[in-house]
């Protein structure tokens, strides 16, 4: 059974920081793509970054790029999104998602077969 399970959400401080991990405890495919997928209130669901565990190739959306990094930890079987500069537009609720996949970045959410139970970002003064 795949479980996703993601911490570090909070609020924060326009231009602040934050780190979000999703940990994949007992993961057993043997080539997929983590994602990290938000979703703001009366919005679609967006992926703003992901990254594949057989070459560590990473995805950005233009909206996150430059100020977001994903990284992975494989002794952990954990994914991190580290989140610089934050703005009050990346309000949201974020969920980290995985897909058995060849060296393919996904960048549609509905591409994504396990979700996590998702941890809330808040960027305000």
């Amino acid at each position: 059974q795949v479980q996703l399970v993601e911490s570090g959400g909070g609020l924060v401080q326009p231009g602040g920081s934050l780190r979000l991990s999703c940990a994949y405890p007992g993961f057993t495919l043997p080539y997929y793509t983590i994602g990290w997928v938000r979703q703001a209130p009366g919005k679609e669901r967006e992926v703003v970054s992901c990254i594949h565990n057989t070459d560590d190739s990473t995805y950005y959306a233009d909206s996150v790029k430059g100020r977001f990094t994903v990284s992975r930890d494989n002794a952990r079987n954990t994914v991190y999104l580290q989140m610089n500069s934050l703005k009050p537009e990346d309000t949201a609720d974020y969920y980290c998602a995985a897909v058995q996949v060849r060296l393919y970045l996904p960048t549609d959410a509905w591409e994504y077969d396990y979700w996590g139970q998702g941890t809330q970002v808040t960027v305000s003064s």
